[in-house]
């Protein structure tokens, strides 16, 4: 199957004893944050696959859709703009009749020239649909746009965390790792869209990296996770009738935090904690609640591997939120 070689791979699995310290457990994090530069995250290893199905479909547009501050957004718009591709942005807005800011993703999204379109949260429920309508309304100006559905999560999408995991096998089997061979109890990742999780689940059965994979939901919950990455892990075996079962993998909900998009003060804390004593930036969005939850998480896996997904832009554009942490500690 096709895929584009957009990533600065392999991605390096990273240590530091205080972090697990911190964690409470033996931590391996998979430095996914560093897949490229402005582009980097998760959602670049599903792009490869997404963009280069839209290339053969000679599309000259994408759209897709995320929070106002979505990284998959901004992933895709600079990835788009790399490839010649127009960039079209159905972003949420708790108002979106006032301008977006000029901050984090966003910035990014216009420096990529992305079209973006504010839409509502009410409206954001019926984002397939709205995606489908302005690729009609482009197809009547002669632009050929191919859908990208949030998050990159689809079957084709999940397809790149299979190859991630891979990866990491190829990397334990180096001695890059806990040891020459080595295999981890748990890979524990952030879920809000559920293709990622469907790719490790996968990437785990096949490549017998984990024993499981723990996706630790940052929006709504387990049931809904459950039904939606099944559906997907489907999906991708569909795309790929050689992939075997998925290996063990379940949703965990505790940690979400008080919305999607906000943490609580206690996994600010943690993220303020442990970028001092490690240097490791986690977001408030994905990464910090996901880190927060495997050091709640009891018991804990002797050994885990955690999936740096990255969110940088985004933390810079919610830096007011953690006044009180950093004012407090000086």
């Amino acid at each position: 199957m096709r895929k584009l070689s957009l990533s600065h791979l392999p991605t390096p699995l990273w240590h530091h004893d205080q972090l697990d310290r911190i964690v409470g457990t033996e931590v391996w994090v998979k430095r996914d944050d560093m897949t490229s530069g402005a582009a980097s995250g998760n959602k670049i290893r599903k792009l490869e696959y997404l963009l280069a199905d839209a290339l053969e479909k000679r599309a000259t547009a994408v759209i897709t859709c995320g929070g106002i501050q979505s990284n998959h957004a901004r992933a895709t718009a600079l990835l788009a703009a790399e490839l010649g591709l127009r960039p079209y942005l159905l972003l949420r807005s708790d108002n979106p009749s006032a301008p977006a800011p000029l901050s984090g993703n966003v910035l990014l999204d216009k420096l990529a020239g992305a079209q973006i379109r504010l839409i509502s949260k009410a409206d954001y429920a019926e984002r397939d649909r709205l995606m489908r309508e302005l690729q009609a309304e482009l197809r009547a100006q002669q632009i050929a746009a191919y859908v990208i559905p949030e998050g990159g999560s689809n079957g084709l999408g999940a397809l790149g965390y299979v190859d991630a995991m891979a990866e990491i096998r190829q990397q334990l089997d180096a001695g890059l790792g806990p040891g020459r061979h080595a295999s981890v109890e748990a890979v524990v990742h952030a879920c809000g869209s559920g293709g990622t999780a469907a790719g490790v689940a996968l990437g785990i059965g096949k490549w017998g990296v984990a024993r499981r994979a723990v996706a630790i939901a940052v929006c709504d919950d387990m049931a809904y996770f459950t039904e939606v990455i099944a559906r997907l892990i489907a999906e991708a075996q569909a795309r790929d009738p050689s992939l075997p079962a998925a290996g063990s993998w379940c949703v965990e909900d505790t940690w979400k935090g008080p919305s999607y998009g906000v943490a609580s003060e206690e996994q600010k804390q943690f993220i303020v904690e442990v970028c001092r004593k490690t240097g490791l930036v986690l977001d408030p969005v994905y990464t910090g609640k996901a880190l927060f939850g495997l050091a709640q998480m009891e018991p804990k896996p002797n050994r885990a591997l955690f999936l740096h997904t990255g969110g940088l832009p985004g933390l810079l554009a919610d830096a007011a939120t953690f006044e009180h942490q950093l004012t407090s500690q000086r």
